[in-house]
């Protein structure tokens, strides 16, 4: 929650203000500028605290309001008066508007306006034009784009700290997962493991049980305990049902221990008739990898339920390695095929989820799955794809942020290139244009009223002042023709400038109109020195 700002503080508005309304009530008094009226000066400054004020919820409207202001004072956009607000309101618009294109709009309708106010009342129009683009682009397109990356910067490190929470409950959850998965492995563990077991003693039970030369007392101790030993199983199945988690589990991750060739012998060592037929010269599953595991799972769940509800049924596992070929990806398959129940008194299934588990499990990787009566007996049939760990890119995460950094980049660089080009032209017409257009005081002294135009034009410079300062300069004589131009060839000073009237082919007035500084004893002696 923000803190309530004390009634006693500044509003940040108010002091954004009062900075940009510094520089357009000094810049004329300094010489910065052409000299403007007071009333002039004080609507600037109340157009700028309109645009102060609304710079926080219509950023786009007070930077229309400075664009406006910036073009009363120049057409070339650029003023010292004016410029700072002009790129402090564009800052602002990149940092506070969302859309970025009503800001490319507003910047291209400010270029339409200004080309077509130049066009209008400009003195020199391709190098207003130019420098009005260079201002447009250095102090409006580029603040605006700071802007928009100081934006981008607050937004993406908002989302990084939200994206740490998120990841600190997903870490959390995962660990409730994975404890709860570990149950259900133990579970599952225990139910395949000691199931497999109590049948394997049951089996054997049941061939103590019909063994010549036993008494009767003792076949019906190892009747009963083939009984109890089943219903262990049956009870065992029951309890880890609660304990696991759901019926869709993947193969335990501890490795088995055992290959399959081992697992069906200890199965014939303990009494069941089962025999182990490797089938093709295919590569076998790649010990103690997924598919191992699986498999063994599932020879394991069929010879226990072979052994509970045909005991005494002939076994056969069959296990084949599939080559990888046109259109087959490279896997193993096996086949627990046993037939009808040799012994009397088997017990009827009671339905269970271990079957269904391991279907679930070999779908989870690609495989397929069969179980069912065949023949006399039952077959289940399991067919596991060779498996291959997926390493994904360690950059990958990060190729969204890098190409939007790369593109604003080059945005940024080609804007940069593009001002550049624009600037250095724009500066290059202005030094050309001013450095042509001196008058050398002594040769402006030399002049004398009545003199032919002829003769004045031999020591004229080859261009003349674009940009007079007719506002400092005397009335000019009536019906005259008055060229203007600079006394001194100094770039970005105000200097004084020599005005000639032509009336009638003869020069009839000369003026020396002072630049912005200069006033006392000392313009009075240039003025003689002149004259």
């Amino acid at each position: 929650m923000e803190r309530p700002r004390p009634a006693w503080a500044p509003d940040g508005r108010a002091l954004l203000w009062a900075a940009l309304a510094l520089p357009a009530l000094t810049a004329d008094r300094l010489g910065l500028n052409e000299p403007r009226p007071l009333w002039q000066q004080l609507a600037g400054v109340a157009v700028l605290a309109v645009a102060a004020a609304l710079s926080r919820r219509l950023p786009l409207v007070a930077f229309g309001l400075a664009a406006a202001l910036s073009f009363t004072a120049a057409p070339a956009l650029f003023t010292v008066s004016y410029g700072p607000a002009l790129g402090v309101f564009a800052l602002l618009l990149g940092l506070r508007a969302g859309r970025a294109r009503p800001a490319v709009l507003c910047f291209a309708a400010v270029g339409c306006a200004g080309t077509a106010r130049i066009v209008l009342v400009g003195v020199d129009p391709a190098p207003e034009w130019l420098v009005m683009t260079g201002t447009l682009l250095f102090g409006c397109v580029f603040p605006w784009l700071g802007g928009r990356y100081w934006r981008q910067s607050r937004e993406l490190a908002e989302a990084g700290w939200l994206r740490a929470a998120r990841l600190e409950d997903e870490a959390r959850f995962a660990e409730e997962r994975a404890r709860l998965r570990e149950r259900a492995r133990i579970a599952q563990d225990m139910h395949d493991s000691l199931g497999h077991e109590l049948s394997l003693i049951a089996l054997r039970a049941g061939a103590l049980q019909v063994a010549p030369g036993l008494a009767v007392e003792h076949r019906t101790a190892a009747a009963d305990l083939r009984a109890a030993a089943a219903d262990a199983t049956d009870r065992l199945h029951r309890i880890i049902g609660v304990l696991r988690e759901d019926d869709d589990e993947p193969a335990p991750l501890a490795p088995a221990g055992e290959t399959l060739e081992q697992l069906v012998a200890r199965a014939a060592e303990s009494g069941l008739p089962v025999r182990y037929e490797p089938v093709g010269q295919g590569p076998a599953a790649e010990p103690g990898g997924v598919a191992e595991r699986l498999l063994h799972r599932v020879v394991r769940e069929a010879l226990t339920n072979a052994a509970r509800h045909a005991p005494g049924a002939a076994v056969t596992v069959a296990v084949t390695g599939r080559a990888a070929g046109a259109g087959r990806a490279a896997g193993t398959s096996v086949t627990v095929t046993n037939g009808r129940a040799a012994q009397d008194g088997s017990r009827p299934s009671r339905g269970g989820t271990g079957l269904l588990g391991l279907r679930a499990a070999v779908a989870a990787i690609g495989g397929t799955f069969e179980a069912g009566p065949h023949k006399e007996g039952f077959r289940v049939r399991a067919y596991v794809p060779e498996q291959r760990t997926a390493v994904r890119p360690a950059g990958s995460a990060r190729a969204p942020f890098t190409h939007a950094r790369r593109r604003f980049a080059v945005g940024l660089g080609a804007a940069a290139g593009v001002g550049v080009v624009l600037v250095g032209t724009a500066f290059g017409w202005y030094a050309y244009a001013e450095t042509h257009s001196v008058l050398e005081p002594a040769a402006y002294a030399k002049l004398r009223l009545g003199t032919p135009v002829a003769d004045v034009e031999r020591v004229l410079p080859e261009r003349d002042v674009n940009d007079p300062p007719d506002e400092r300069a005397p009335a000019p004589p009536e019906g005259a023709d008055c060229r203007y131009y600079r006394a001194s060839g100094e770039l970005f000073v105000s200097v004084d400038h020599f005005r000639l009237c032509f009336e009638a082919g003869r020069l009839v007035a000369k003026d020396v109109v002072p630049g912005l500084g200069l006033s006392g004893e000392g313009r009075e002696e240039y003025e003689e020195f002149v004259r």
